[in-house]
């Protein structure tokens, strides 16, 4: 099965032979797509806490859907973690639009190898960036 994709590739703009592109996609299967952001503290462990924000992968608009996300949070003690996941399907809100709530664990990283528990609850869907 073909499902129709429509989006763009941007080119990161530097000299570097090791350069990255970014893809956006702004249709998926005729359907326009959008994200949330993301962001949060989260639990103390090992006796400090991270910060993290991001946005999520882009999911169509209008049918049930998930979105995938996958970011590092911020440097403490030396380290950071990697959050990634899927969140919950989307809640609808009483004046249109939804969200969606996410929960996890952070990768095992530090000197003192240890884990940081997450949950949140994305912003309102926004259009593709």
């Amino acid at each position: 099965m073909k499902i129709p994709v429509i989006g763009f590739v941007m080119d990161s703009g530097d000299d570097d032979p090791q350069h990255s592109h970014k893809l956006y996609i702004t249709s998926f299967n005729g359907n326009p797509v959008h994200v949330h952001s993301i962001s949060g503290i989260t639990s103390i462990n090992d006796g400090h806490s991270h910060q993290y924000a991001s946005w999520t992968a882009p999911a169509p608009t209008g049918v049930p859907h998930v979105h995938s996300y996958n970011t590092f949070t911020s440097m403490n003690q030396g380290h950071t973690h990697r959050i990634q996941g899927n969140t919950g399907p989307a809640i609808a809100l009483p004046g249109g639009g939804h969200y969606h709530l996410f929960e996890g664990y952070t990768t095992i990283d530090g000197s003192n190898p240890h884990s940081h528990a997450y949950s949140g609850r994305t912003s309102n869907e926004v259009s593709s960036r």
